[in-house]
């Protein structure tokens, strides 16, 4: 997975031809496409190899189990092709780094979800989820395109690693404030597979990502 678009498609659907009609139109714009378990329960687990072998994939499955079904399904995702994995921290230190080995550190781990529910719960946690992160040798976190102030203070909790900020679109996220308050990769899902025309609709955003790091240079 390369820092190259700033974009990650959330393929939410179900039916394995959409889906692979929506990652063929649309995967010149993105860095990644993230499944989550809708698709992977509709579709089979092997939906996870057919779209690796055109995009680096993202298992947005929010592990949150003790440290050997943790361990156990990342060494399925990546067997069959993850390149990353979404996991949540609140289980604990000793199960997050099951994960991550499991993952050989290509784990985000979710600090602030991006809906309103997010605030009740995750919210209040996100610095120390974040920090858990960092200490346990993940590659990045989950923060919300919804409230880029969050985006802005969590960045000064982990420093270098990646953030990837979903609600884009949709949820009333905007691309270029999430990249501005310090996201590496914006999530644009409902926006994108939901148009008529999906590729036309990534390419949009795409525009808008590009026109914001160009006048940010």
């Amino acid at each position: 997975m390369k820092r190259q678009h700033r974009m990650i498609l959330a393929l939410d659907v179900t039916d394995r031809n959409e889906a692979l009609a929506v990652v063929r139109d649309t995967t010149r714009y993105l860095d990644a496409v993230k499944i989550n378990w809708p698709l992977v329960l509709g579709a089979g687990p092997g939906i996870i190899t057919e779209i690796s072998k055109t995009a680096p994939v993202i298992c947005d499955f929010k592990i949150a189990d003790i440290p050997n079904t943790n361990r156990l399904i990342v060494e399925e995702a990546m067997r069959l092709g993850a390149n990353a994995v979404i996991a949540h921290g609140f289980p604990g230190v000793d199960s997050l780094r099951a994960c991550i080995d499991a993952g050989g550190g290509r784990i985000f781990v979710v600090a602030e979800m991006s809906h309103p529910g997010g605030e009740e719960l995750t919210a209040p946690n996100a610095e120390r989820m974040a920090q858990m992160a960092k200490d346990c040798g993940a590659l990045g976190i989950v923060a919300p395109a919804t409230r880029p102030e969050r985006i802005s203070r969590l960045r000064t909790v982990i420093g270098d690693l990646w953030i990837i900020s979903p609600g884009v679109g949709a949820q009333g996220g905007n691309a270029s404030d999430a990249l501005r308050a310090g996201a590496d990769f914006v999530i644009v899902g409902r926006a994108i597979y939901r148009a008529e025309d999906p590729g036309e609709a990534a390419r949009k955003i795409a525009v808008e990502i590009s026109d914001y790091l160009d006048e940010s240079k």
